[in-house]
């Protein structure tokens, strides 16, 4: 990896500004009338947080503000399944007990059929569009 020509610096997230960067900073044109600074791209985004590496003027690093290699638990809940940092499903298997007959049943979260009691022949869950809905009065255990 070639050195930064600033300040000498081999990291990849080294940043100098070019000629039309600079060109755009200036707060007057080539005939010496004022003109406003653009300071859209060096303006702090929300994500992005600019700080110097100790190297010559106009040499920035960009650091997130979001550490992404631990995150909240609150924010790994509202990730979808597959796009959290360890990718997994939500689906589990449970025991689920009868009211009637006290028999225990294993019952998957997201059964898409209706599951009935061997015993008693009494309707445990009910499937929905995700999870399965236990009927009243049912208790279960997660396994």
């Amino acid at each position: 990896m070639l050195p930064h020509l600033a300040c000498g610096d081999t990291r990849v997230n080294c940043y100098s500004p070019t000629n039309e960067e600079r060109r755009q900073t200036r707060t007057t044109d080539r005939a010496g009338n004022p003109r406003k600074a653009s300071t859209k791209k060096f303006q702090e985004e929300g994500k992005m947080v600019r700080q110097g590496c100790g190297g010559k003027e106009g040499h920035d690093d960009f650091v997130l503000a979001v550490d992404l290699l631990n995150p909240s638990p609150a924010a790994e809940a509202r990730k979808h399944k597959l796009k959290t940092l360890v990718p997994a499903p939500r689906s589990f298997f449970m025991d689920v007990k009868c009211p009637g007959c006290f028999t225990i049943t294993t019952v998957f979260s997201h059964a898409q059929t209706v599951v009935i009691c061997q015993g008693c022949t009494t309707v445990l869950c009910q499937p929905t569009g995700g999870k399965a809905r236990l009927t009243e009065g049912c208790s279960f255990r997660r396994k």
